[in-house]
C-alpha cells in the first residue's frame, strides 16, 4: 500500500476564530470540523479549500512555533496554494481586503505570488 497523498496540513494561528473567518469569509474555504478538544478553549478547526482537496487545521500557536522563519519576501509556509488564474484571483481577493506583500509575477517555474493571512503567515500562490 502506497502512500496516496497529504490529508491535513496544520497552520498555527494566534486567533482560531479570526482565522476561521478569514479563511472561509475571504478565501470560499468551509468549515469541515470546529470542535473543542481540551479545558483552555482550544479548539479543532479544520476547513476545506473549494477543491475538496486540501484541509488546513487552525491549531492554536500563540507563540508561532509553526511558522518557518524567512525573510520577508519568501513565504512562511512550506507548501503552496494554486489558482486557475493568478491574475484574477490577486484582483478578487485584494479587493475583499487580502493583502499579496508579492503581486503575480512571472518566474522561470511560472506565475507565482505571495498573500497574508489574518494571522501573519505569508502563503506562496502559483497559478496551475
Amino acid at each position: 500500500m502506497a502512500i496516496r497523498g497529504v490529508s491535513k496540513v496544520v497552520i498555527g494561528v494566534r486567533d482560531q476564530q479570526r482565522a476561521k473567518r478569514f479563511w472561509t469569509e475571504m478565501l470560499g474555504f468551509t468549515v469541515a470540523i470546529d470542535e473543542p478538544y481540551d479545558d483552555k478553549g482550544n479548539r479543532w478547526i479544520e476547513v476545506t479549500a473549494p477543491d475538496g482537496q486540501t484541509t488546513l487545521v487552525l491549531s492554536t500557536d500563540p507563540q508561532d512555533a509553526f511558522r518557518a522563519p524567512a525573510s520577508d519576501d519568501l513565504p512562511t509556509a512550506n507548501f503552496f496554494f494554486y489558482a486557475d488564474d493568478i491574475e484574477r484571483t490577486y484582483e478578487e481577493l485584494s479587493a475583499k481586503g487580502v493583502e499579496f506583500p508579492a503581486k503575480p509575477v512571472q518566474q522561470p517555474w511560472g506565475w507565482w505570488s505571495m498573500f497574508l493571512d489574518s494571522e501573519g503567515n505569508r502563503f506562496a500562490l502559483q497559478q496551475r
